[in-house]
């Protein structure tokens, strides 16, 4: 069975997006290298540092299914119907957007929690991983201990306001162990393990 990991972006202090969901200050290590990485989904080629798209690839090949909130797929406008990788994507939300029900729709809208929607996903990804796209699914994630691995990309600019990628922990604290730092342009990576 895989792992269930969050991966995202993130200002050096600590938010995942400005206060309008703005990221590209966040992203602009995704055209600051000499490398180009091809995503499957919807034709977005990134251009990072050689080192940087090892990591990604490596970490791409491990992915089954993604786990998001609505917000985050609103936001994305349902990536077109093509969302990033290539696996199923399950969509935490209160109301399923009937427009994007079909016979072959990338998505899965879950109605009954981020337990739920994990389990499903996990059912789907068989051995491979399931990333979560969104911080607050993460955070809830986190606090039901559902969560095994954070991956950090820190970009390196200060924000000041936005979306924070933690809010204030249900716990008293959340010990995590380094799985390792790699420095690429523009972004440093940061992997831990969640420790339960």
């Amino acid at each position: 069975m895989g792992k269930v990991i969050f991966n995202n972006s993130v200002s050096l202090d600590g938010f995942v997006a400005g206060l309008n969901n703005e990221v590209d200050q966040l992203f602009r290590w995704y055209s600051s290298g000499d490398t180009e990485l091809p995503m499957s989904g919807p034709g977005y080629v990134f251009k990072v540092s050689s080192v940087s798209a090892k990591l990604m690839r490596s970490g791409w090949s491990t992915i089954g299914t993604a786990v998001t909130g609505r917000r985050n797929f609103d936001n994305a406008q349902g990536w077109g119907g093509h969302p990033p990788g290539e696996g199923p994507h399950f969509v935490v939300t209160h109301r399923v957007p009937q427009e994007w029900v079909y016979a072959g729709s990338p998505f899965t809208f879950v109605t009954d929690g981020v337990e739920s929607a994990i389990a499903q996903a996990k059912q789907a990804a068989g051995d491979k991983n399931v990333v979560i796209e969104s911080a607050n699914i993460m955070q809830q994630a986190l606090a039901a201990g559902l969560l095994d691995e954070l991956q950090l990309d820190l970009a390196p600019v200060l924000l000041g306001t936005g979306i924070p990628l933690f809010d204030p922990l249900n716990k008293n604290s959340v010990d995590l162990e380094s799985l390792g730092v790699i420095e690429g342009t523009g972004v440093t990576h940061l992997r831990f393990r969640v420790m339960k």
